[in-house]
């Protein structure tokens, strides 16, 4: 059929019109139930959307709906979760604003941090006010994809607000899930060096470890680095009379002490649970020591450490004791953003590109002794 020169889907029309009269209809009759797009049930969508699905801003604005923000809707039923809350405030925005920070890294699906406010850049001026949004503005966007800023300019952004060990944490889940690269991070950084968060991402950088597959994992690494004790290999395959035993969480192998963490997902099923039995089972089979850390333990940093040195200490080890002082305390504040020492990643020693320029900085050192 068509209707002033254009074509007219009549199972459409149909739908919608039954939508809109759900209250009507004959005595004693069931009330018909409104129309609900299949796709619309369980996410948040822009009204630009439901128009061209067949929806009309009056269906919108009945009982089937709820607006979340100007132009976003969700059915009446769904239950918002964080990721919803995110894409809500990504439809309600101006397409040349950029998801940022760390709302861009919590779209890729890392549970860290508030969602709110949601983290928004645009270039140039942008005036708008909305519910649970923030806005920075720049004189020139950081590098972007089809989300928003890319993950590596996104941590450059959360590293400018971030305590120094949340950065390690959430920038060794970024890498280890290949989100993002020491090199691109570094030479990102570099370039835009003006940029906030840049020179203390370039701090963070020496500290990060692509090999850690949780945060937890990163916490126990770097608390025991800060403290002075020596620094644990990351997921190590460990093999004791040539069979493989497994991979432990952190390694510290002067006195082959495996640290292992115990999270929730360790409780979560039977199977993991009788996994996890067998694995220890097989460390004491093979006299490997190892020490386990839960939730409640990594809770309390220093007796954390103390655990640990203490284990190794009945190993063998005598080094220096833990030492909570200034460097232990940098971990739980705000990055500075002071000079940056060279990254090895970047211009430093190994670095082919700069060799000619080190090898004649000896040279002058030589001749000038």
């Amino acid at each position: 059929m068509h209707r002033g020169g254009y074509p007219v889907d009549l199972s459409t029309v149909e739908q919608n019109v039954l939508a809109v009269g759900e209250d009507e209809g004959s005595a004693g009759s069931m009330p018909r139930q409104p129309f609900v797009p299949d796709d619309f049930r369980d996410r948040p969508f822009s009204q630009s959307e439901a128009l061209k699905n067949g929806l009309t801003v009056h269906m919108l604005n009945g009982p089937a709906w709820k607006r979340v923000l100007p132009r976003v809707w969700v059915h009446r039923d769904h239950q918002m979760s964080d990721a919803d809350r995110i894409l809500a405030a990504s439809l309600a925005m101006p397409a040349r604003a950029q998801l940022s920070n760390i709302s861009r890294i919590q779209a890729l699906g890392l549970d860290v941090g508030d969602v709110f406010p949601v983290h928004f850049t645009v270039a140039g001026d942008l005036h708008l006010d909305l519910p649970d949004v923030f806005l920075h503005r720049t004189k020139m966007l950081p590098p972007t994809d089809e989300t928003g800023v890319t993950p590596t300019a996104a941590f450059i952004q959360y590293c400018a607000d971030a305590r120094l060990i949340d950065a390690i944490k959430v920038g060794d889940w970024l890498l280890h899930r290949r989100h993002m690269t020491t090199i691109g991070l570094a030479e990102l950084a570099r370039r835009d060096k003006w940029r906030p968060g840049a020179r203390q991402a370039l701090r963070v950088l020496p500290h990060l470890d692509a090999r850690s597959r949780s945060m937890p994992e990163s916490e126990v690494r770097v608390m025991l680095v800060f403290s002075g004790l020596p620094a644990p290999e990351v997921n190590v395959s460990l093999v004791v009379d040539e069979e493989l035993i497994g991979i432990v969480d952190l390694l510290v192998r002067c006195v082959m002490l495996a640290l292992e963490y115990e999270g929730r997902q360790h409780a979560g099923t039977t199977q993991q649970f009788n996994r996890d039995i067998h694995r220890y089972a097989v460390f004491r089979r093979h006299a490997v020591e190892y020490l386990q850390i839960t939730k409640e333990v990594l809770d309390r940093p220093k007796v954390m450490v103390r655990r640990v040195h203490a284990r190794m200490s009945e190993l063998g080890y005598a080094g220096p004791a833990p030492v909570f002082a200034e460097r232990w305390a940098s971990l739980f504040q705000l990055i500075p953003t002071g000079p940056v020492r060279p990254s090895p990643l970047q211009n430093g020693k190994g670095d082919p590109r700069t060799a000619r320029r080190r090898e004649g900085r000896k040279a002058h050192r030589r001749q000038a002794g």
